[in-house]
């Protein structure tokens, strides 16, 4: 049966952040994931997730500056050394998602993949020393317009031309069906390549099983062909957090 991690960026929002670790524990979740903890001090998170024996599964690389739109540095020339000092192996996580970014307006669209590649090199051999997964995630240009790396294909040809064991794709189902569809096929083709699953539901990003996505075939189909990572629920719930768990009873029963 898939691990699921609650990601506490988007559910439990009821409360502050530091308080949905331990929400997350009591709905039953062993793992979490989050967007950035870049605001909270190390080992108050540390704390929460002690006291909630929760694992800390995934978190991304910061984004530079949100405000102005940044989502990633990634793939932006000439933020190399921001990008560099922003890798973290602290928290424990097993797993850091290296954001690409979205390149200015006209950037030369093969110089940001060769400053990807170069950032990417830099970035795997240096979580590979405390045996963390670096991931790389497509999304898609509905929800952030402009940003880098938008398919499967680009982003395990780029896992491919790196070459780093510890470098894998971060699989979000959600973007998938946005930008590509045929879900199926995808997961069968790159799943040996994915060191991280994603899910809520197509359209609004809300709770799995509501709208077209019909997440109960890709569950097993994950499990016949043996993926045993972790599933980060990364959705907005409609209603509140524990009142629209029942997709997630229904999976474990």
């Amino acid at each position: 049966m898939p691990k699921f991690a609650a990601n506490i960026s988007m559910m439990f929002n009821e409360r502050p952040f530091l308080d949905r670790f331990a929400m997350a524990a009591q709905a039953g979740f062993k793992g979490v994931e989050y967007l950035f903890p870049y605001e909270y001090p190390v080992q108050e998170i540390a704390t929460r997730l002690e006291s909630s024996a929760l694992q800390n599964v995934l978190f991304n690389t910061p984004p530079g500056d949100s405000t102005a739109g940044e989502r990633g540095l990634a793939a932006l020339p000439g933020r190399e050394a921001e990008f560099a000092s922003g890798l973290t192996t602290q928290l424990g996580c097993s797993r850091l998602h290296a954001m690409a970014g979205v390149p200015a307006q006209g950037a030369d669209r093969g110089q940001c993949r060769e400053t990807y590649l170069a950032n990417l090199h830099l970035a795997a051999a240096a979580t590979a020393k405390h045996d963390i997964t670096l991931l790389i995630e497509p999304i898609n240009t509905r929800d952030i317009p402009g940003y880098f790396l938008n398919t499967q294909a680009e982003a395990h040809a780029l896992v491919a031309a790196v070459g780093a064991p510890n470098l894998r794709v971060q699989m979000d189902r959600c973007h998938c069906q946005i930008v590509e569809g045929d879900l199926a096929t995808k997961i069968k083709r790159h799943i040996s390549g994915v060191g991280h699953l994603q899910i809520a539901g197509v359209p609004g990003r809300h709770e799995p099983n509501v709208g077209e996505i019909n997440y109960p075939y890709p569950f097993k189909l994950i499990d016949e062909l043996g993926y045993d990572g972790w599933i980060g629920c990364e959705y907005r719930p409609r209603n509140g957090t524990v009142a629209g768990l029942g997709w997630l009873d229904s999976v474990r029963n």
